[in-house]
């Protein structure tokens, strides 16, 4: 059955991206610290890392997170040679996508979702950077389970996904489901309780 995960790298103070960030800073100065456990790690970040891949059929991101990958992604996108759909959540479309593209814009999160289950198949639903997509699809009860790599690093600011402005009408219950601890990173993986 298809899963809804939010997937993120966070620093230990709680940022998904450190602060400076712009389309030439798309992680903030420095914040690329937040993805070296998936290139320079150990054979358990890589475990984890291909995991995840090899589950995945679609992605679900913010248009933030695609004006700021674009340039890097280019027609493949954030998954490379696997050309794995992703439906960027957007008022509107860029002008200059690039041809061939694995990319759909839509209006909102619930058209996102309906979108990506129908391309994944049986396979899993990513949702990926972009704190105001996460907490919008936490909110409306959307996530099956969460997915940090918690990365050992302060950064002091910039885009928190459970910082100011974050809030629920209830709590979440969470159940730890794995816990990978590696120099690199502390992969936590908790299944929303129903």
């Amino acid at each position: 059955m298809t899963k809804v995960i939010f997937d993120i790298s966070m620093s230990l103070d709680g940022f998904i991206s450190a602060k400076g960030m712009t389309v030439d800073e798309g992680m903030g100065v420095g914040g690329e610290v937040l993805h070296d456990w998936a290139f320079a790690g150990d054979d358990r970040d890589r475990a984890v890392l291909e995991r995840a891949g090899t589950s995945l059929g679609a992605v679900i991101a913010g248009r933030r997170t695609y004006d700021n990958s674009i340039r890097w992604w280019g027609a493949d996108g954030p998954t490379g040679p696997a050309r794995i759909p992703l439906f960027v959540v957007s008022h509107d479309s860029p002008a200059d996508v690039p041809a061939d593209g694995v990319y759909t814009f839509v209006g909102d999160i619930h058209t996102a979702l309906d979108q990506a289950r129908s391309n994944a198949g049986a396979k899993d639903v990513g949702i990926m950077g972009g704190a105001d997509v996460a907490r919008q699809c936490l909110r409306a009860g959307l996530v099956d389970e969460i997915s940090i790599h918690l990365v050992p690093v302060l950064f002091g600011g910039g885009t928190p996904v459970f910082g100011a402005g974050w809030s629920l009408e209830e709590h979440v219950q969470l159940e730890r489901t794995e816990l990978v601890a590696t120099d690199a990173a502390t992969h936590l993986r908790f299944r929303v309780v129903r």
